[in-house]
């Protein structure tokens, strides 16, 4: 009988955990309107790309939303209907014109904002159809809209931290272990048959099927889990 796996292992080693204690909290967009807030800080959370800014709203409460290009410690954000195109307020899409860069998009109304929240995103507000409004995604997919689905205006800071190289080994080990990663990764092929189901041989194979079913014991659950279909694709027949 060969060592637990390493699939075993993340069920129960806290080396695969994440340290939730650093995360500073969800960022969603405030559940208010008409009021005008300032950003009181700019955090750094290890579990979103882009920064978080802490926004304190007039009645003494504090939330955190996605920080936009721009702002800064002091600087106001407003949110409600009768707002400006600045960077960072937050509004219907009914309000906002065509042309217009925005981050932090809401899929249903109230739902605190769902598209283009990971660094340096936006959507562009591209039409207006009766009350739905048409939006190019980040992804370049178009989407309609309710225009009571709320925005921030502006582009997502962070742009540009993947162009950045992980220079060291150390520098990718701690970006994976911040998320509850392991680095490095070795693929079960190189490994000895006493570590993983894939290992061994005289040279670096599978050496027999890859697909494995749904109920396989947790030692032997690797590869290709359950797939609809394996193997090479070879076309549609008409």
């Amino acid at each position: 009988m060969g060592k637990r796996i390493r699939a075993q292992r993340k069920g129960s080693s806290p080396r695969y955990r994440v340290a939730s204690h650093r995360f500073p909290g969800a960022n969603r967009m405030p559940r208010v309107t008409d009021v005008v807030g300032e950003v009181t800080e700019l955090i750094h959370s290890p579990v979103h790309s882009a920064p978080l800014a802490r926004v304190k709203l007039p009645g003494g409460e504090s939330t955190l939303v996605a920080a936009t290009e721009g702002i800064a410690i002091g600087s106001s954000v407003a949110i409600g209907d009768n707002v400006s195109l600045k960077p960072g307020n937050i509004t219907r899409l009914a309000n906002i014109p065509e042309g217009t860069a925005i981050n932090n998009l809401e899929l249903r109304p109230g739902d605190g904002g769902k598209v283009a929240r990971s660094a340096g995103n936006s959507c562009i507000v591209e039409a207006r159809i009766g009350e739905r409004v048409r939006v190019r995604l980040p992804s370049g997919a178009i989407k309609e809209l309710p225009e009571n689905c709320r925005a921030t205006i502006g582009v997502l800071s962070g742009h540009g931290r993947d162009e950045m190289p992980l220079r060291t080994a150390g520098a990718a080990y701690y970006k994976a272990k911040a998320r509850g990663k392991l680095f490095p990764h070795v693929s079960g092929v190189a490994m000895n048959p006493v570590d993983h189901p894939h290992g061994g041989g005289n040279h670096q194979a599978v050496h027999g099927p890859s697909s494995v079913a749904r109920g396989t014991p947790p030692g032997a659950k690797v590869g290709l889990i359950a797939p609809s279909r394996s193997g090479r694709g070879r076309g549609k027949k008409i």
